[in-house]
């Protein structure tokens, strides 16, 4: 994919030293280029393009235009502002000189090119006739060029080439009388339509790169190990961190351990556990994965939503718990704690002491509530020890090891798990009665999570294979070790199907 700092590395001036025929100082450590940099990050930005138009089908291009209230706002104002007064003031002279009235002719006829279609034969024709530079500089020659009647003939271009959202913007366009704001709205409008050109082309394409996607990125990621070979390291130390867990694990879930706990471990348990730690990523822990990198955005707010649920879920099940199901089966009742719940925890998981402050009043809002429907319901208070229990039990939500808590969170740890197996819902652990309230949550976000490994396993397999297969078989124990996971090793290098 083109990348603006290829264009930009063809207009560098020719006076400056190249870089790569530098030679290092006797007995220095070797220097990496800056054309090899630039390379590096090139392959790495149209690797981070690509997979964001794949697995984002909302994905697209924002024209953008920074704060006004900041540095680079003020400052861009500046230079604009400048920019046009330069040219009214050019324009207003007498008599007027139109130099940089016809070079910004050029770049819109430039930029209306670009807009045009193989099929705009007879507009491309038109466009070079009616927007003839050598015509036009003949007529400021002469003092005949008429800026309107151009103006005139580059909107009816633009209102037949833009998307129906600028009409109201090209129209707006034919009631400009002074010709420097009249040209500042075009070139205004031009950035528009081909942000909306981008797009367009994108979702185009965006069959075509999905069918393509998974050698695509899989090359590309090659050629960034070519360049920089410790670009696995994370990821080595990630699924070694996985790998040691699920020995454990397995250890533990045996009734007669072995001597070695690294028999049972199956790439694909050691794969699902590393994916899953995704979401519950110690960020002052090991660095992220180099191969998730491009999707961590994503699964951090897959992570932060699951947290959430967790949390609702909890409540949910303690508020159950203190006034009974009868109350739970009050219509409307579900609903509004569902409400204050999401409300009032929203944005709390960044700091424990936000989440400890939200537990505080959410427990306040839910003896409200509980309280209204229990007088409804029955006739009757809650009584007094309930409500602090249930207050109290609330409130001490925010720890990590709370047992309602760490009891909710393996529950939906395993629903995830078996829908990241891939296996029959009947597999699926059963829900208590406050998970089955957001089970429609659980499975949209495990869909969601889902996707997102599906398509890195398969992408990245034949980089995980070798990784696994010397955390699981250390040389000498390759024959011995168990034959699932020698199977699972060996199809994880070459087979996208056992990936899924």
């Amino acid at each position: 994919m083109p990348n603006q700092r290829d264009e930009a590395a063809d207009d560098s001036p020719s006076d400056l030293p190249c870089l790569e025929k530098l030679d290092s100082p006797t007995g220095s450590p070797p220097t990496v280029s800056l054309s090899s940099l630039m390379e590096l990050e090139n392959c790495v930005s149209n690797l981070n393009l690509a997979h964001e138009i794949v697995l984002n089908k909302d994905f697209c291009f924002k024209p953008r235009s920074p704060p006004t209230d900041s540095l680079e706002g003020r400052v861009t104002e500046i230079v604009h502002r400048a920019f046009w007064d330069s040219l009214q003031e050019q324009l207003n002279s007498g008599p007027p000189n139109y130099s940089h009235a016809v070079i910004l002719l050029q770049e819109v006829k430039t930029i209306l090119q670009s807009l045009l279609l193989p099929a705009h034969v007879r507009l491309r024709s038109q466009l070079d006739e009616v927007l003839d530079m050598e015509l036009i500089q003949q007529e400021v020659d002469h003092g005949a060029l008429d800026l309107h009647r151009l103006a005139g003939y580059i909107i009816s271009t633009m209102a037949s080439l833009c998307a129906p959202v600028r009409d109201p913007a090209v129209r707006a366009l034919r009631d400009l009388r002074d010709p420097v704001e009249l040209l500042r709205e075009i070139f205004h409008v031009l950035g528009l339509m081909k942000t909306d050109m981008v797009n367009f082309t994108i979702q185009s394409l965006r069959p075509h790169l999905v069918q393509q996607a998974v050698q695509y990125e899989r090359a590309k990621f090659q050629q960034i190990l070519d360049k920089q070979p410790a670009s696995l390291d994370d990821t080595t130390a990630w699924l070694q961190a996985a790998a040691s867990e699920e020995a454990a694990a397995a250890t533990a879930r045996s009734e007669s351990p072995s001597r070695d706990s690294r028999g049972p471990v199956s790439s694909t348990a050691v794969l699902n556990r590393a994916y899953m730690s995704l979401l519950h990523w110690d960020v002052h822990g090991q660095k992220y994965p180099e191969t998730v990198l491009m999707d961590r955005a994503r699964l951090d707010a897959l992570g932060q939503r699951l947290q959430m649920l967790v949390l609702e879920a909890s409540v949910l099940l303690l508020t159950n718990a203190q006034c009974g199901g009868a109350v739970f089966s009050l219509q409307g009742f579900v609903g509004k704690l569902r409400q204050s719940v999401t409300v009032l925890l929203e944005g709390s998981h960044t700091r424990e002491a936000d989440l400890k402050g939200a537990l505080l009043g959410l427990g306040e809002t839910v003896l409200q509530l509980v309280t209204q429907a229990v007088s409804s319901h029955e006739g009757a208070k809650l009584p007094q020890e309930s409500q602090d229990l249930l207050k109290g039990q609330i409130s001490e939500l925010w720890k990590h090891n709370n047992p309602v808590r760490t009891l909710i969170g393996e529950r939906v740890q395993g629903f995830l798990q078996a829908m990241l197996q891939g296996g029959p819902a009947k597999r699926s652990p059963e829900l208590p009665t406050p998970l089955r309230l957001v089970s429609a949550e659980l499975a949209e976000l495990g869909t969601a999570f889902g996707q997102i490994v599906h398509f890195n396993r398969t992408v990245f397999g034949p980089f995980y294979a070798p990784i696994l297969r010397k955390l699981l078989f250390p040389p000498g124990e390759a024959e011995t070790g168990d034959a699932e996971t020698r199977e699972d090793s060996r199809q994880a290098e070459g087979e996208p199907d056992n990936l899924r």
